[in-house]
C-alpha cells in the first residue's frame, strides 16, 4: 500500500482549494440563474430556496422583440467569417515569410512584429474615421473584412514559427514532383501546419466571441447585436435589472467556448508547443 507524504498531500489540498475558489463565481452564477431576482443577492450561497427556469425563458425572449437566438446567430456569423478570413490571410502571409524569398522580406517581417506591440486603442480612432467615410458603420464589415487582410500579427508569427519547424527536404521533394509555390502551400504546408491553424482558429473564436468594445463601437441596431451586446441589454441606468436572465444567458454564452476548447484542446497544446520551435 502506497503512502502519501504529508507535504505532497498538503500541496494537493492547496491546489484543490485554489481550484474551488476560482470556480466558485461560475458555480454561483449557475445557481443564481435558477433563482428569482429577489433571492439572488439576498441569498449569496449556492443553495436555491425557490427553483425556477423562468430566467432562461425570459432571457431567451430577449429585449424589444429581438430574441437572444438572433444575438447568437449574429455572433456565430461574425465569428465564422473572422475565422475564415484569419486562417486564409494569415496562413498565406506566414507561408510567404517562412518559405518564399522576396524584396524587403526581413524588413516587412520586422514591421509585422512591431504591430504586435502596438496597443489596439491607438488605431481605434483612425479606423473608425475610415470605416465611417466608407459608410460601414452599423454593419458587420468593420468586424469581418479586416480579417481577410492579415491584420492579426500574432497568428502570422505563430504559423511562421510552425512552418519553419518543417524540414526543407519536404519542399525539395514537392518541387521534384512538379509543385510550384501555390501547390506546395495547398497540398504540403497547410496539411502539416494543421495544429497551428487550429490554434489560430481557437484563439480567433474566443477573442471574437468575447469582443465587446469593437462590436459596441460599430453596431447600433438592436437586430444586429451580438451576444456580448445582448447581455448588456439586461441592465440599464434606471435600476431595472434582470439579473437572473442575464446570468442564464451568460451561462449559455459560455457553452460554445467550453465546447471549442474541449474538442480542440489537443491541437491547441500541440500548436502552441510546436509554434515556439524554429527549425
Amino acid at each position: 500500500m502506497t503512502t502519501i507524504r504529508p507535504g505532497r498531500a498538503a500541496l494537493h489540498v492547496f491546489i484543490i482549494a485554489g481550484c474551488l475558489i476560482m470556480v466558485y463565481p461560475l458555480l454561483w452564477m449557475l445557481s443564481s440563474s435558477f433563482k428569482f431576482n429577489t433571492e439572488i443577492f439576498s441569498n449569496t450561497t449556492l443553495w436555491i430556496n425557490d427553483f425556477t427556469i423562468d430566467n432562461y425563458i425570459q432571457g431567451w425572449k430577449g429585449v424589444s422583440g429581438v430574441t437572444f437566438g438572433t444575438f447568437f446567430l449574429n455572433t456565430f456569423y461574425i465569428v465564422g467569417m473572422s475565422i475564415i478570413g484569419t486562417l486564409l490571410s494569415c496562413s498565406m502571409a506566414a507561408y510567404a515569410f517562412a518559405r518564399l524569398n522576396f524584396t524587403m522580406k526581413k524588413a516587412l517581417f520586422a514591421i509585422m512584429l512591431v504591430t504586435l506591440m502596438l496597443p489596439f486603442h491607438v488605431t481605434v480612432i483612425p479606423q473608425y474615421i475610415v470605416f465611417n467615410k466608407l459608410g460601414w458603420i452599423d454593419t458587420t464589415l468593420p468586424l469581418i473584412l479586416p480579417k481577410f487582410f492579415a491584420v492579426e500579427g500574432f497568428f502570422i508569427f505563430l504559423i511562421v514559427q510552425f512552418i519553419r519547424s518543417l524540414p526543407r527536404e519536404l519542399d525539395q521533394a514537392a518541387e521534384i514532383d512538379g509543385c510550384g509555390p501555390i501547390m506546395k502551400y495547398i497540398y504540403l504546408i497547410m496539411p502539416l501546419a494543421m495544429p497551428a491553424l487550429v490554434t489560430s482558429m481557437i484563439f480567433t473564436f474566443i477573442w471574437t466571441w468575447n469582443d465587446f468594445f469593437s462590436q459596441l463601437l460599430y453596431l447600433s441596431t438592436l437586430s444586429k447585436y451580438t451576444v456580448a451586446l445582448g447581455l448588456r441589454m439586461f441592465t440599464d441606468s434606471t435600476g431595472q435589472n434582470s439579473w437572473g436572465a442575464m446570468f442564464a444567458m451568460s451561462l449559455l454564452s459560455l457553452v460554445p467556448l467550453f465546447a471549442v476548447f474541449i474538442f480542440f484542446q489537443r491541437y491547441l497544446i500541440e500548436g502552441i508547443a510546436s509554434g515556439g520551435i524554429k527549425g
